[in-house]
């Protein structure tokens, strides 16, 4: 009976948490329908007299609109993309590792699993970076996300504004949700300062639009310098082809440390969000190359064009042909979460 009132307790809480994620996106929703109607209604239609002035308003700012709402979407909606089979332990493997109680016996077992996969990322200590919770060994830059609870391919950070898990699959759509916010606040801001300015001075009589203005800017300005902050850190994390979990704790390959292990350069990080036809770059469609699950490496580079080893971003020409690196099985296996 204690067991039952625990279960249901435990599910109960379960379902309040995923109701209360969605708070979050309920407020920026919310603030967003807001803008709509403060800015069509209360200033196009209302505050602005000049039938011209409205128009072009109104469509620039729809067009700006329409990629912002497009790509906060796609960033919510996107799901995370897990590691496929070949990186799970078999039914008879799990049940066989659950089972075994020496532990050099299962170091073996996922060593020996290892060997035919395309990792070379370890964890601090060297070790084979392993999850005990989803029972498969991790692919390059995949961390297993404890409020989605799966693992996350090259995964970023778990984003409650999206209520969502920012990896492979959608880090795109997040940076362009990010750079069309920015854009979104600040025509806003732009466009409605004149008319702050106005009301300020007295010269547009005291109405109800009068608040929805000043209000308007107020807000637009405010997320505006949160978001260039972010946007542009993010900016930042691309240029170098790292992922914000890679920024904080160094990924270690199987030669050790290496804080730019992805970087290709300039442009081939960003292709590497991106992909390489420049036309789907503002258009929030799936195009990042590759599967997720392994990566090009800078070390496997330098080998081919020495500049490589600065940080200039000089390797824009170099050599697409890239060879991995053998995997090492004599490193010990280490589980992680």
């Amino acid at each position: 009976m204690r067991r039952g009132w625990k279960m249901a307790l435990s599910w109960g809480l379960r379902c309040c948490r995923r109701v209360l994620s969605w708070v979050p996106v309920l407020v920026i929703v919310l603030v967003v329908l807001w803008s709509y109607y403060a800015y069509v209604f209360e200033l196009c239609l209302v505050t602005v007299l000049s039938p011209a002035e409205k128009v072009i308003y109104l469509i620039f700012y729809h067009a700006i609109f329409v990629f912002f709402t497009w790509t906060y979407w796609k960033s919510i909606f996107t799901l995370p993309q897990q590691p496929n089979q070949k990186f799970h332990l078999s039914y008879s493997d799990k049940e066989r590792y659950e089972n075994e109680e020496r532990p050099e016996v299962q170091k073996q077992m996922l060593i020996d699993m290892a060997k035919k996969l395309p990792v070379y990322t370890r964890t601090g200590s060297g070790a084979v970076r392993f999850c005990d919770r989803c029972h498969l060994i991790k692919p390059d830059r995949c961390h297993h996300c404890s409020v989605c609870a799966m693992c996350v391919l090259k995964m970023d950070h778990h984003c409650p504004w999206v209520n969502n898990c920012i990896g492979f699959s959608n880090y795109k759509f997040f940076l362009q949700f990010l750079a069309y916010s920015v854009l979104y606040c600040l025509y806003i801001a732009t466009t409605v300062f004149n008319y702050f300015i106005k009301y300020w001075r007295g010269e547009l009589p005291s109405v109800r639009s009068k608040f929805h203005v000043l209000f308007l800017l107020f807000v637009a300005c405010m997320f505006f310098v949160s978001l260039v902050i972010l946007f542009g850190y993010h900016c930042w994390l691309v240029s170098r082809n790292k992922t914000t979990l890679e920024a904080f704790c160094t990924p270690v390959f199987t030669s050790g440390p290496e804080k730019n292990g992805f970087n290709l350069g300039f442009i081939k990080n960003i292709q590497q969000v991106f992909g390489d036809n420049k036309k789907f770059w503002l258009i929030p469609i799936g195009s990042s190359p590759g599967d997720g699950h392994s990566f090009p490496m800078r070390s496997m580079n330098e080998s081919q064009n020495p500049l490589l080893a600065n940080e200039e971003p000089w390797e824009e020409n170099e050599d697409e042909n890239r060879d991995y690196p053998e995997v090492s099985s004599s490193l010990a296996v280490e589980t992680e979460t």
